[in-house]
């Protein structure tokens, strides 16, 4: 089944469910992005620092898609040396994925723990690129509420299109998702799978078997039904399969109530601060 859709404030429609390549090696990039295409994903996750750029643009080349249906998000990790150089390394994305005269629906900075001038840096330099339109849509990961607020003292385009967050029940961070709702940024989800360490959890396998599916199905679908976008990721051809079939069916209010109470955890990648700008 395809996937819905969130609009951004561009007007774009960002397919819900995501294909994360976050650690997924060259020799297997191109083959998993290639299996996510053919079971219905049109929505793939990368980054500079994945170091698979060349690879996702490999499987988008090879998919024989229209690059109108195809949803291609990168990140930038780290600012050059001014504003200039930070948009050649911006503008190195979309030539290693989407060839010299391409573009990307999304540009995320990747952290907001670069600091404040590294920040300001690359949301000039991708401005620059959303203007001559080879970023769709810019956006932010892994951003506090008062780096989103900050922005507002350099940036000409805000709110950001999207705050891509670690997020699963264990890890909701409702303050932060809820301001980025309440001022049009739309959520991403990245780690929704919980890297499998909850896959013996009581709850979560109680829920599965009722629903006749998978914990990672569940999770994909808790987040679905939070009105974030999943990113889960596999280079398993039935896991990726199999991850993608949350749609035609839901979790009742119980199940989702029963996964809100989770005990809130740490990170298992990045604490994002909401209090300071530094």
């Amino acid at each position: 089944m395809a996937s819905p859709t969130l609009k951004l404030p561009s007007g774009d429609q960002l397919p819900v469910l995501g294909f994360g390549v976050w650690d997924s090696p060259k020799d297997l990039t191109t083959k998993s992005c290639l299996e996510a295409f053919k079971v219905g994903y049109r929505h793939i996750d990368t980054a500079q620092g994945y170091s698979n750029e060349q690879e996702v643009g490999r499987a988008l080349s090879q998919s024989g898609l229209n690059r109108k249906d195809v949803w291609i998000t990168s990140k930038i990790w780290e600012a050059g040396a001014d504003i200039d150089a930070t948009y050649q390394k911006c503008l190195g994305s979309v030539k290693d994925i989407a060839g010299d005269d391409g573009y990307l629906d999304l540009m995320l900075i990747h952290n907001a723990a670069v600091g404040a001038e590294p920040r300001k840096k690359m949301w000039l330099a991708m401005e620059k690129l959303h203007k001559e339109g080879k970023f769709k849509n810019i956006g932010v990961s892994n951003y506090g509420i008062a780096h989103i607020n900050d922005m507002k003292t350099y940036a000409s385009v805000w709110p950001p299109a999207v705050n891509q967050l670690e997020l699963h029940p264990w890890l909701q961070q409702r303050e932060v998702v809820d301001f980025c709702h309440k001022n049009n940024i739309v959520v991403e989800a990245y780690c929704p799978l919980v890297r499998n360490q909850k896959k013996d959890d009581p709850v979560l396998n109680e829920i599965a078997r009722k629903h006749g599916k998978t914990t990672a199905q569940v999770l994909v679908r808790y987040c679905v039904q939070k009105g974030w976008s999943p990113l889960p990721k596999s280079d398993n051809p039935g896991r990726i399969a199999q991850n993608a079939e949350v749609f035609g069916w839901e979790l009742g209010g119980e199940d989702m109530e029963r996964l809100d109470a989770m005990p809130q955890e740490k990170p298992l990648v990045l604490a994002v601060d909401n209090e300071s700008t530094a």
